[in-house]
């Protein structure tokens, strides 16, 4: 796509949400939408899932497209900005949400699992961003996904806090080689969230430890980072850019 009339501020914007077929990144599927966003939600594997996300959103009177693509694919992530542009004429906003997490000692890592999560985690947002450079209108904005693992560090979380690491370092330089373009990039690093994929296996006491940890003694909810979305998103988050925002109830 030509840079041509990039300027032109459109109508009804447009908003690429990665992993958009359920929890964090249906809420903020949802979220965009409902502040005026044209959405494209993106999937891997989960069609039904991501299809009751498109259904919400145009029930509620707003307009969505599903675009199945694994982001660790270049080619993949090509055709998925391509349908975006063919629905919708162009993609203002690309969330980075989509991502993966194994968890195992260093030492007890295999290969396939490190290869994986770096496919994903890393190389799908640089996939993801290295589109959106080339291709994102004018004044847009790229809002990537860390995590506040980051910043906690723990045993087991070596390689997916690597990747999310390099995500960071990503977001910080991608932002300073836009310049002239008004778009920002940052990113966003959750701490822990209740949806079903953090629920799943956690007893109820390893829940409520978790739980209190932050000094607001609750776990984060899938609206909780929508908002933070939205915001970095929405005009009033135009000044912020190459910033991490951790939210997550002041964890770390």
């Amino acid at each position: 796509m030509s840079n041509k009339n990039k300027d032109v501020e459109p109508k009804n914007k447009v908003a690429l949400v990665t992993g958009a077929s359920r929890g964090i990144g249906a809420a903020v599927a949802e979220r965009l939408a409902q502040d005026g966003f044209n959405v494209i939600v993106n999937y891997a594997g989960s069609t039904a899932a991501a299809e009751a996300v498109v259904q919400k959103i145009e029930a509620a009177g707003s307009k969505a497209l599903m675009a199945q693509a694994d982001v660790a694919d270049p080619a993949a992530v090509r055709r998925m900005f391509d349908a975006a542009e063919q629905a919708f004429g162009g993609v203002d906003v690309l969330v980075n949400n989509a991502g993966i997490m194994a968890l195992s000692n260093i030492a007890a890592t295999d290969d396939a699992s490190f290869d994986r999560q770096v496919s994903v985690n890393l190389k799908g947002s640089f996939n993801t961003m290295r589109e959106a450079a080339a291709r994102l209108r004018n004044g847009g904005r790229i809002i990537n996904f860390s995590s506040s693992v980051v910043g906690l560090l723990q045993p087991g979380y070596g390689v997916y806090a690597a990747t999310k690491g390099a995500v960071e370092a990503m977001t910080s330089v991608l932002a300073k080689e836009l310049r002239g373009r008004n778009i920002t990039v940052n990113a966003v690093a959750p701490g822990p969230t209740a949806t079903d994929l953090f629920l799943t296996g956690k007893s109820p006491e390893l829940i409520d430890k978790l739980a209190k940890m932050a000094p607001l003694e609750r776990l984060g909810k899938p609206a909780d980072i929508a908002d933070a979305v939205a915001f970095l998103a929405g005009p009033d988050g135009g000044w912020i850019n190459g910033q991490v925002l951790r939210a997550n109830g002041g964890l770390i």
